[in-house]
């Protein structure tokens, strides 16, 4: 179970009209401190943005800087950044400099001060914010002021957002015995294709999954090089592979077992 300090959450519902102030730079008492020992989820689009800017293979990037754990809900798997493993401190910021890949840093990062939860409802996917204050933060002593939605836009979470919502849905998911979503085939499944794009173009490229799903020629050609083509696919993937949504077209059948999940990779 991830431990998400919940005591440094203010609980009170946030609109994108809510109003505080706010600034973090290198002359406040506390730079960097809230890059260390906190929890630090990626999501698939963190992961990718990522990669690409260390100019690494997703399998490395995980390897080298994460660990993997389970979700409470859904039982799918999460990608969680390994502070222990670096006495406690993102691996990527500097004390002085501070962050080293501040333009590709995760969704979490971009919002902080703001924190940003997720339900179902009957109405679909329902996205609200609320403050995050810890003790040791003179970031809010700033006087710059902000609205939660020009705080958005002025850190670039809206690209995010867009990149994360279907990997969110999955990921709040419970079977309809209200335990795990899924079972370890289709956890395995679901890591290679929301977390190790490289090895998921392998997957679509160099096995028989052609042969089994009809897939366009013009989507073949932008997932091929693709990043971000390549997500997008993964979802609509995912959805059929784990029975939420129809969304591609299956040539031939699968045989026995839960769909394309049966598969092997």
């Amino acid at each position: 179970m991830v431990d998400m300090n919940m005591r440094v959450v203010e609980p009170r519902k946030l609109t994108t009209e809510s109003r505080f102030k706010f600034r973090c730079h290198p002359g406040v008492a506390c730079f960097t401190e809230c890059c260390g020992k906190t929890t630090i989820i990626l999501t698939p689009y963190d992961i990718l943005r990522l990669k690409t800017r260390l100019n690494m293979k997703a399998a490395d990037f995980l390897a080298q800087y994460t660990r993997m754990e389970l979700h409470d809900k859904s039982g799918l798997p999460m990608v969680i950044m390994d502070m222990p493993r670096f006495e406690n401190r993102c691996p990527f910021v500097r004390p002085v400099t501070g962050c080293t890949v501040y333009s590709d840093r995760p969704a979490t990062c971009r919002y902080y001060p703001i924190g940003q939860g997720t339900l179902i409802t009957e109405e679909g996917l329902d996205e609200f914010y609320f403050y995050v204050r810890e003790e040791h933060c003179r970031g809010y002593e700033e006087q710059d002021e902000w609205t939660v939605a020009t705080w958005r836009q002025d850190q670039g979470v809206d690209r995010y957002d867009e990149m994360n919502r279907d990997w969110k849905l999955m990921m709040l998911r419970r079977a309809e015995n209200g335990g795990p979503f899924t079972d370890d085939r289709g956890n395995r499944l679901f890591a290679m294709v929301m977390y190790d794009l490289d090895q998921f173009r392998n997957f679509v490229f160099k096995s028989r999954f052609l042969n089994t799903f009809h897939v366009d020629d013009d989507v073949k050609e932008r997932i091929w090089d693709d990043d971000e083509e390549l997500l997008k696919f993964g979802y609509q993937y995912l959805k059929s592979a784990l029975k939420i949504e129809d969304t591609l077209e299956v040539k031939q059948p699968l045989g026995p077992g839960p769909g394309a999940t049966t598969m092997t990779f």
